[in-house]
């Protein structure tokens, strides 16, 4: 998997990936998958973002995506998302934060 993936950056770096928000605050990321099914039987994957203080010392909130994978098992679903590109995990985090005006 390629350090440019989500997953292959995890992996490189042995780290969740950061970014910077379109909002200008720091945020880590995180894969979260449904503990059950829906009822295709599928498992759904999304990515939670982690608000992290100026100075990084702590969270200060979060940020969720939409559902960005499927898999018939939670492993399969979370190596789904774990296959998109970090502009695409990038492209996630500002869609979300977009969603959640006023939040802060």
């Amino acid at each position: 998997m390629s350090e440019l993936t989500l997953g292959g950056y995890m992996r490189k770096h042995e780290r969740p990936a950061a970014f910077g928000g379109s909002d200008g605050q720091p945020y880590s990321v995180a894969i979260y998958v449904e503990p059950e099914p829906d009822v295709r039987g599928l498992y759904g994957a999304s990515l939670l973002f982690v608000r992290w203080s100026a100075s990084g010392e702590r969270p200060v909130g979060h940020v969720e995506s939409g559902t960005l994978a499927w898999g018939r098992s939670s492993d399969e679903a979370e190596e789904r998302v774990m296959a998109l590109s970090l502009f695409d995990v990038k492209a996630a985090l500002d869609e979300a934060i977009a969603a959640a005006p006023g939040e802060w």
